[in-house]
């Protein structure tokens, strides 16, 4: 089914989006709750508790032509929040190391005006991203959003594991020096 009918039935208050966005994408959206959590039972219920808040964010949002990001940004952060609720001691080793790896890229929001220019180091970083070859984006989304291994990304783009961590490497390199650039002090 379409996203654009789908999300109409979310407006309609119809039940049936929540099954429909479930059989279409269901899928993938535990996929990146699990790799954040790495538990499928904690994934299972990020997964529900994503259904419940798209059905209270649609309206007044309309994401018809890209519900699954809708969906996955809901779930990507509902997954990190549980994995924040249940202590510095127990996150996931993942979640830690590419925390640690865009750290030296990505400045803290630490202050109001951090918070305020979010907006621009997003559109900055969206720039960053469209500068690159289609693959060395898909590599960098897929490492950085979905949280996929090295190992996964190589079996999805039949690359070498040293191909893969120097395309990141040099891309986090660059994005930090664009984003010195662009006045972020990191």
């Amino acid at each position: 089914m379409d996203d654009a009918v789908i999300v109409e039935l979310y407006i309609k208050r119809d039940e049936s989006a929540i099954s429909f966005t479930s059989e279409k994408y269901g899928k993938g959206l535990r996929k990146i709750a699990n790799n954040v959590l790495g538990n499928e039972e904690t994934s299972k219920e990020c997964e529900n508790d994503a259904y419940l808040e798209t059905w209270n964010l649609i309206p007044p949002n309309e994401p018809k032509t890209y519900l699954f990001a809708f969906v996955g940004r809901i779930i990507r952060h509902l997954a990190i929040d549980r994995l924040k609720a249940a202590g510095a001691q127990k996150r996931s080793a993942l979640y830690c190391e590419l925390t640690d790896e865009l750290q030296e890229c990505i400045p803290e929001q630490s202050d109001v005006f951090s918070e305020i220019s979010a907006m621009e180091l997003t559109d900055m970083i969206n720039s960053f991203l469209e500068e690159y070859p289609e693959a060395q984006r898909n590599i960098f989304v897929r490492r950085y959003w979905y949280f996929d291994s090295v190992s996964e990304i190589c079996k999805r783009y039949s690359l070498t594991q040293s191909n893969v961590k120097t395309t990141l490497f040099r891309m986090r390199e660059k994005l930090k020096d664009r984003l010195n650039q662009g006045g972020y002090e990191l």
